[in-house]
Parts: structure tokens; sequence; C-alpha cells
């Protein structure tokens, strides 16, 4: 047994994590780091970058299938799933790599085991020690002044849908499928479920999506769900809307897996080589040893305030095991946003609706700010700017003209309340509108901004100018 004294110790290496425990040794302070598997956490190993790896090679498949629409003659074209897989692998290691650099660039000392809250310390009254349990059963005691806790969250299941890895797959078991499945039901049409359609779709998978709600994506604007809900019909994806799975219609056989869906009294039943269930995650908060704190949960997550305080001043926590919108890049800045207050700065409060979505799937769909009925129901009163992809020259040019922007004003202050997008290549285009909201810039401010010809922007300039009529290209 062997102990360590830090300025501070965070739990979880994930990008919440990690960028927490950059800023804090950047501002002077000693930095440990307990992970339990490897540095990078969800994001970097079982989520963001593998899956939008897998997503760009399925891209590159669907467009070469087409390749004859740039005068391209491209012939037999296959996909070599084991090759795409090498690449995602490739990509994974040379990030993993990059963030150990890092540590050491900052030297912060990462802790590999299970670590667990074990109470205040001999070190100070307000405190905090951590036990950290390693592989070769060796116990090590970190003490710190300040912990952050960045434990992030797993998969969510359904009653009656057991996972088993094998025909009943979460998102995590899905990147380690070592072939491509004939078809496949994806139970949930968020953005993960979507993601995955889209990415299978493309790779020539029979895809059927089952959703509780009555359209997909449902917390975006409810014309970007349309849209979607259009283009996935086109490309043959099976939607099952406003339906429910029954827990004891699932039946498990040798190579497939039959279920039934209530649709509003219909039961429809659907059968298929494989079940994706992607219905959200839960906060990893079990066996880190809260119990020994004063720490409240409230349901399912832990309580902060807007400095990502727990209810003990010295424990902080951040990223998925707060809630909230559950992104990486909001997890990071909440890890930023607690360094610095422990450090005894004063940050900028964390706007929640000013953090940009991402979906990464084709075409792509980004937002940030309000949904139009949002706003609406926020009591403003909204006039809307709407610009298609059609009028876009680059987007000619690309091959790829379906989807819009969209934006919503208030018709009283001229303030922008929310940007939509979906089309190609619109998680790019989505950080001038965020930029533009945290500015408090109205649409003509940015339709004043001269975008670059040709380019993919260009919509989102005409969509601030349609806000007022005054579109040039509409």
């Amino acid at each position: 047994m062997s102990e360590h004294r830090y300025d501070v110790v965070v739990l979880g290496g994930g990008i919440g994590g990690y960028t927490a425990a950059i800023r804090a040794a950047q501002l002077g302070k000693t930095v440990a780091v307990v992970e339990r598997d490897k540095l990078g956490g969800t994001c970097l190993h079982q989520g963001c970058i593998p899956s939008k790896s897998l997503l760009r090679s399925a891209e590159v498949y669907a467009t070469m299938k087409k390749s004859e629409d740039y005068g391209i003659s491209a012939e037999s074209i296959e996909v070599k799933f084991d090759s795409v897989l090498n690449r995602k692998q490739r990509i994974v290691d040379q990030l993993h790599q990059g963030l150990q650099f890092l540590m050491k660039k900052n030297k912060i000392t990462v802790h590999y085991g299970n670590g667990r809250i074990i109470g205040p310390s001999i070190f100070s009254p307000r405190s905090g020690a951590v036990s950290v349990e390693k592989e070769d059963g060796d116990i090590e005691t970190l003490l710190s002044s300040n912990l952050i806790i960045a434990t992030g969250s797993r998969p969510r299941s359904l009653p009656g849908l057991e996972i088993d890895g094998t025909h009943i797959l979460t998102s995590e078991d899905a990147l380690r499928m070592e072939n491509l499945p004939k078809s496949i039901i994806i139970v949930g049409g968020g953005v993960i479920g979507v993601e995955w359609a889209s990415m299978l779709s493309d790779f020539g998978v029979a895809v059927t999506i089952v959703e509780l709600d009555k359209r997909l994506v449902s917390l975006e604007d409810a014309d970007i769900s349309k849209e979607l809900e259009r283009l996935f019909k086109k490309r043959g994806i099976n939607l099952v809307t406003g339906a429910k799975v029954l827990p004891d219609s699932v039946k498990v056989t040798e190579g497939s897996v039959t279920l039934q869906a209530d649709k509003q009294g219909e039961i429809v039943e659907l059968t298929a080589d494989k079940v994706l269930v992607s219905v959200g995650r839960v906060a990893n908060i079990e066996g880190i040893g809260l119990e020994n704190t004063d720490i409240k949960i409230d349901k399912g997550v832990i309580r902060v305030n807007r400095f990502m305080q727990t209810t003990e001043s010295h424990i902080y926590a951040v990223g998925d095991v707060i809630g909230g919108l559950m992104l990486a890049h909001m997890a990071g800045h909440e890890g930023i946003l607690a360094a610095e207050h422990l450090a005894g700065q004063t940050p900028h409060e964390l706007q929640a609706h000013l953090v940009s979505r991402c979906t990464y799937t084709r075409p792509e769909i980004a937002s940030v700010g309000w949904t139009e009925q949002q706003a609406v129901d926020q009591g403003h009163k909204v006039k809307i700017g709407k610009f298609s992809f059609k009028g876009i020259g680059k987007a000619l040019v690309y091959g790829d003209t379906d989807g819009f922007v969209k934006v919503i004003a208030d018709s009283e202050t001229n303030d922008i309340l929310g940007v939509h997008m979906i089309g190609p290549h619109v998680t790019n285009s989505i950080s001038e509108a965020a930029l533009a909201q945290v500015l408090n810039a109205t649409p003509w401010e940015v339709g004043q901004t001269i975008h670059p010809h040709p380019t993919l922007s260009e919509a989102l300039g005409e969509a601030m100018l349609a806000v007022d009529g005054i579109a040039i290209s509409g």
C-alpha cells in the first residue's frame, strides 16, 4: 500500500476528466487522474471517435456507389469490413498515444485501477481521499484538497431486451462487431440510433428503427426530424415511430431476433439478425464511494451548482455523471469550468442551450439554441428564415443538395433564438451560429458577414438574411 498527495484528483480519464486535469495543471496544481481502463473514456474508445470513423467509411462507400454521377467509373466496389475496423483502430490508437503524451507534458500522474472515494483524510478537514485498487491487488491511497468526479456513463437497457453482446447489442457491443449483419432492428431513434442507422444502411444492411416518440431525434426542431425521416425513407430505412417494444415478445433464436412493437394499438412484428438497443445512457455513480460523502443524487445523476460543485464544495462533478445533454464537448467545457473555479478563478457560467449539438448521419444535423416550439413556449414571437442547400453552388459541386438551414429569431428584439441545420457537413458550420448567439448577434449582422463563395457556409448567411426576407439567392 502506498500514499500520494496532490492538489487535485480526477476520478475518470474521459474527455471531461482529462480536460479538467490539464486545465488544473496549467493553473499550477499538482494533479492525478484515476482511470480503470484507458485514457480517453467512452468518447475515444467506445463512442465518438470510433463511430465517426465507421461513419466516414460508410459515407465513402455510398459515394463510390454513385461515382458515375461524378464522371468516374468504378467497378467491383465492396466493403472490406476488416480493413474498415483496422482503420478505426489506428485512429483510436493515434489519439490515445497523443493523450498519454499530454499527460506527461502537463506532469499529470495517471493511476490505473478502480478508484473509490473513501471520505475525508487527515490531509485537511475539507480534503478527500481516494483508494485505487490496481490490477495486481495493490491499493494506493490518493489524498487531495479537491476531487473532480468524471466517471461518465454507460448504455441504458430495456426490460425484455436483455443485452447478450451477440444478438442484442448496445452501441459499445456494435463497435466490436467483426462482420456486418444482413439486417438489424435499432430500438431508439435518438442521436446514437440514427447515426448507426445511417452508417449501417450505407454499408448495405437492412435497417429498421423502432422509436417510442412520434418522430426521430425528438429533441431537434420538428422540421429537422421531418427532413431526416423523409431522407431515411428514401434510402430504404424502415421507420416504426410512435411504437413501444413489447418486452414479453422478444425471442432470440440462433441467428435472429424477433420482437413485436405496439404502434398505437397496431401490433408490428419484426425480425432481424441483430437488435441494437439505443435508448440513452445511465450515469456511472455506483461503486465510486459516494456513500462516504454528503453528495446529493437527483434522478440518477450527481447534483451540482453552476460551477460544477457538488453539495460538498471541495468535490466537483462533470460530464455524463451530472446528466444534461451528455455531449463530449460539453463535458470538456465543464471540466475546464470546474478546474478554474477550484483554482480560485471566476469562470463564465455554462449556458446549456448555447451548446452546439451535432448528429453525424448522412446528411448531418447540427443545431444550437431553442427549437421553434421551445421559443414559442417561452413566450417569444418568432420569425423564421430558411434556406435550402439546393441553392448553394458548393452543395451542387459535392452532389449533395438535400437539407436546409433554419434560423429562428425574436420578431421584437431581433435576437437569434436558435439555428438548425440538416445537410452536407453542417457540423462544420454550426460554430459560427453558436458564436453569433454568444455575442447576441442579430440575423442581419450574421448575414452581413461576407461568406466566401463557393462554400457550404453560404447557406447559413442566406438563411440569416431570409429571416427579414432579404436573402439574395432565395
